[in-house]
């Protein structure tokens, strides 16, 4: 299980992310009215997995934010948000902030996503929520990219994603 610190305090969290070269896990997440999508949803497209805690934080606010503004440069790409927002709050935070090239995604109907990508907080005030990670994937769901940020509240590697998908 891998470590991440949120405020300078050790967090246990309840996995690893996926290996590169792996297949990624399929997932069954929540988009914007209340559609169930999964990664066949996205087949063809390479994709970027932006995994926050809630965009309803400065730093995850940020990087969707940042994400946004490369995905509209990205071919054959898609980046999706994932949190444990509930769908509603995720697309008034994307219309509030004019965010239209990025996929919010929720987890309100389960927690398997956070624990198939080892990224649930275990312990401490953000329990039940995810660490802030990158997975990048080809058009087939290999994994070419991971980032587990080692501190919940800094960035990720921002550059090293979006290389992973050009």
């Amino acid at each position: 299980m891998a470590n991440v610190t949120f405020k300078g305090n050790n967090t246990q969290l309840s996995g690893n992310l996926p290996s590169v070269g792996s297949s990624a896990p399929d997932f069954n997440l929540v988009a914007g009215g209340l559609k169930n999508v999964t990664l066949a949803d996205y087949a063809g497209k390479k994709k970027i997995l932006n995994i926050v805690p809630s965009l309803d934080t400065p730093v995850c606010a940020a990087s969707a934010r940042k994400f946004n503004e490369a995905a509209a440069g990205l071919d054959n790409t898609v980046v999706l948000v994932i949190s444990a927002d509930l769908p509603f709050a995720q697309g008034r935070f994307c219309t509030a902030e004019g965010i239209e090239n990025v996929a919010p995604l929720s987890m309100m109907r389960t927690r398997a996503f956070s624990d198939d990508y080892g990224v649930t907080i275990q312990d401490g005030p953000l329990a039940g929520l995810c660490a802030r990670a990158i997975v990048a994937l080809d058009e087939n769901n290999k994994v070419t990219y991971t980032e587990l940020v080692s501190e919940i509240t800094e960035e990720p590697d921002y550059d090293s994603a979006l290389n992973a998908v050009k």
